[in-house]
């Protein structure tokens, strides 16, 4: 059992869907050729369990639906190894891409697949690419009416296809439910991404783990962190003709990511989101 330093202890997520679901490929992937694609979820999801077993900590997974139904048995292992099962939403459709009578279809449906293989409550939401905003604000009374506690779905940054900078930083209620933004850290009047995905990839491993231990010795809140299973596969088909942007978002240093997490993991304490976020609420 790994041992760390007494420390706040954090959120760790993972947004579980396939290399070819990812937003940024969807104008070279049709959603029809889904089925027909190689799936590689159950292998990584295997991967990153084993990790989590190995340091002993427990995390929220974010299940898309789509895979919960073509893989009940990623389902059942998240659960039988004792980590919280959350919403992704049924077909990772960006909410801003949805009316509000689809996307209440979506993770309504989405919810009760979930329940329905686990046979737990799913009481937590992401919404792909953190695609709630200014725009659809809608979205959370969706999420109440659906049966959702809470939502991760804000990310408080500028980004080109996401983010909303002056919303909350930290955990804060919406109505009924609580609203835990992925983890910024604020910096020179502006906040900064300090969670997860290619930020972590991108960024020297010492200043991701600066950033985390700044938010919880200055903010003395615990980060949200959180990375998708594809980011543990260096071995995943290559998309043909995808954007210089695009390719270098997704594939930057993509082999070196386990060994990160790893260091990651015996770094800090982390925990699920609804004990961190739900237990004291």
């Amino acid at each position: 059992m790994t041992q760390r330093t007494p420390s706040v202890r954090n959120a760790l997520t993972i947004d579980v869907e396939d290399y070819f679901q990812v937003s940024a490929f969807a104008p070279h992937i049709p959603r029809s050729e889904w089925n027909v694609r190689e799936c590689r979820v159950e292998r990584n999801v295997e991967c990153i369990l084993a990790m989590l077993d190995e340091h002993d900590t427990k995390a929220t997974f974010f299940t898309l639906g789509w895979v919960a139904e073509r893989y009940p048995n990623v389902v059942r292992r998240i659960v039988d190894n004792g980590h919280e099962l959350a919403s992704h939403g049924y077909g990772h459709e960006r909410a801003t891409d949805q009316t509000p009578e689809s996307f209440f279809a979506d993770i309504n449906v989405a919810k009760l697949i979930l329940e329905d293989l686990s046979g737990k409550a799913v009481i937590g939401y992401r919404a792909p690419s953190f695609s709630i905003g200014e725009k659809n604000l809608w979205a959370f009374e969706c999420l109440e009416k659906a049966g959702y506690r809470y939502s991760s779905s804000i990310y408080p940054i500028h980004h080109d296809h996401y983010g909303m900078p002056n919303a909350p930083r930290h955990a804060h209620a919406v109505g009924s439910l609580i609203e835990v933004p992925a983890t910024t850290l604020r910096f020179m009047k502006r906040n900064w991404p300090a969670s997860g995905g290619g930020y972590f990839r991108l960024m020297p491993y010492s200043l991701s783990r600066w950033m985390i231990e700044r938010i919880n010795r200055i903010d003395q809140m615990p980060a949200v962190f959180y990375f998708h299973p594809w980011e543990v596969d260096p071995g995943q088909p290559r998309i043909p003709g995808v954007g210089m942007k695009t390719r270098f978002r997704h594939y930057v240093n993509i082999h070196r990511m386990e060994g990160r997490l790893n260091r990651l993991l015996a770094d800090f304490p982390w925990g699920r989101m609804d004990d961190l976020f739900l237990k004291s609420a």
